[in-house]
């Protein structure tokens, strides 16, 4: 059975509306702070919790793609370590496709164990490097649903280093530019 909008959650709503987190309100979005600081133990399977957390995911991917159309890609800094996550990219994933990846080059088994293995060396470096995060899967296009993955926080970064230190991101700030 199909809920009414009025029986919808208030947070589902707020996630489908223009707003974002604006429309939670101060309150709703200090408290969405404060719930998303918690240690992951502290919660279930909750679905408020997951709107939450897909509203952050969403936000930042929309600053990202905001900076990469902003600045030219190729001088970003988006850590203190980007030269050792890019030098252990590479070396681990030396013919990996970032201009466009394939999901199952970070879904599979195979693929799971290599980036876990990937992962796990920047667990105290990279402040919630396994958090989730969005990441494009072709560099040429912005956010959609077909064009996105959900990835951990340190493949994110991985990926669109690299991506910005090869040129790939660079169209979306030329195609940017062309239109102002």
């Amino acid at each position: 059975m199909k809920r009414s909008e009025e029986e919808e959650p208030e947070s589902r709503r707020a996630m489908e509306s223009d707003n974002g987190l604006a429309a939670l309100g101060v309150d709703g979005a200090s408290a969405a702070a404060h719930a998303l600081s918690l240690p992951a133990e502290a919660y279930g399977n909750d679905a408020q919790l997951e709107v939450m957390w897909a509203m952050k995911a969403y936000n930042h991917a929309e600053v990202y793609f905001n900076l990469i159309s902003s600045v030219d890609p190729k001088f970003l800094k988006l850590t203190n370590v980007d030269d050792k996550i890019y030098s252990s990219f590479r070396e681990t994933f030396r013919d990996l496709n970032i201009k466009l990846l394939n999901p199952e080059d970070l879904k599979s088994a195979e693929a799971k164990e290599k980036w876990r293995s990937f992962c796990n060396q920047f667990d105290g470096v990279i402040e919630d490097f396994n958090f989730g995060t969005l990441l494009r899967l072709d560099c040429e296009n912005d956010y959609t649903e077909a064009n996105t993955i959900f990835a951990t926080r340190i493949q994110f970064f991985a990926v669109e280093i690299a991506r910005n230190r090869e040129g790939f991101n660079s169209v979306i700030y030329t195609a940017r530019r062309s239109k102002s």
